[in-house]
């Protein structure tokens, strides 16, 4: 057809191009043969999409690598989307780790006109891969420098919610802010992501592990069990880079978990919480829900008598090494303590889900 005059710079009615329509077929044939003759790479259909697209979203491996060379960075720009977005869109693997070898920056956001086409307003390709659950390609992008802190609704509360605990272990090893707010809608004044584990121990001691803030669960208005009014200062907080100090303080834990759905777990909950605390500052409304439970003659045991030295001792540590250390595994790896000790300040005798799939 091409030796015979077709046009080879023809378009559909979708403003799709015959190269584009080709990067869907994945034909490294036919898009040799096409760009030959003078096929662009550069051409957007009227979704502003490019061949390049097409084929990373699609998994056309081949294709991709000859689209990668003729196709321009301005007009990727413009398109205001990567392929790395569509790579991680389409769950395609090999075709993300082939852009990643060319350069293509795994950090890149979405226009904001195609942010705003979500409900949750993603912006990073990194968001795509945990919202598929996919954990192959979550994990290339965050050993390829992915920041997992750059979306509206936190990759971590995506993986959460969604209760895929080896995505999460993944993005709180690679720096995911433990302590994030869902900063679209938020009505916590604790951090969000404990609300969608209160029904997995798991997943609740993978967030604690890894340096939830426990206290925030028990800062509230009420009177204390001794009938103290208090009103606490704002913690200390430590600000990581990609994350946010910012709050909306509402709806304290005790409130929260005092509703008729939930308040059935509280015992359990607050059982696992007094392991990553030294002082319990039980409020009358929490107190109240918790005398009805089988936890609460062990949790009042725990309350009546001193910590153990060893536990205040982890606490202690775990505040000086800081958050980005504990995260940070290959760091503590190269902690100058004798394994046993690291183990005990990295909670591992509480880490469920390690155990399970034998972690070191």
């Amino acid at each position: 057809i091409l030796l015979q005059g077709g046009d080879v710079q023809a378009l559909a009615d979708d403003g799709a191009s015959i190269l584009f329509e080709a990067a869907g077929g994945g034909n490294p044939d036919c898009i040799a043969l096409l760009l030959e003759y003078g096929g662009s790479g550069n051409v957007p259909n009227k979704a502003g999409l490019l061949p390049i697209h097409k084929a990373a979203y699609e998994g056309h491996y081949l294709a991709l690598k000859y689209l990668i060379p003729v196709t321009s960075q301005t007009a990727i720009q413009k398109s205001g989307l990567s392929p790395v977005h569509s790579a991680a869109d389409g769950q395609n693997s090999q075709c993300l780790e082939l852009l990643i070898e060319n350069g293509f920056d795994v950090n890149t956001l979405l226009a904001e006109h195609i942010s705003n086409s979500y409900d949750d307003e993603r912006k990073t390709a990194l968001y795509f891969a945990v919202s598929n659950n996919d954990i192959l390609c979550s994990e290339i992008l965050l050993k390829a420098g992915a920041n997992p802190n750059k979306d509206p609704l936190n990759c971590l509360l995506v993986a959460v919610r969604a209760g895929n605990h080896e995505i999460v272990r993944l993005l709180l090893s690679y720096g995911a802010n433990v302590n994030c707010y869902f900063m679209l809608v938020n009505d916590t004044h604790f951090p969000s992501a404990i609300q969608y584990a209160l029904n997995d121990e798991v997943m609740l001691r993978l967030l604690l592990n890894h340096g939830y803030n426990v206290e925030m669960c028990f800062d509230c208005m009420h009177q204390d069990i001794f009938g103290n009014s208090f009103v606490w200062s704002t913690p200390e907080e430590e600000i990581l880079p990609g994350w946010t100090s910012s709050v909306i303080k509402d709806n304290p834990f005790c409130d929260f978990i005092a509703v008729p759905w939930l308040k059935h777990l509280a015992g359990k909950v607050v059982r696992v919480f007094i392991d990553y605390m030294d002082y319990v500052p039980l409020c009358t409304k929490i107190k109240f829900v918790l005398e009805t439970q089988k936890e609460w003659a062990e949790i009042r045991q725990i309350l009546d008598n001193p910590r153990p030295l060893k536990h205040l001792c982890r606490l202690k540590i775990r505040k000086l090494l800081g958050l980005r250390r504990l995260q940070k595994l290959s760091s503590m790896k190269k902690f100058p303590l004798p394994p046993v000790l690291k183990n005990y300040i990295l909670y591992k005798e509480y880490d469920l889900y390690g155990k399970g799939i034998q972690l070191e």
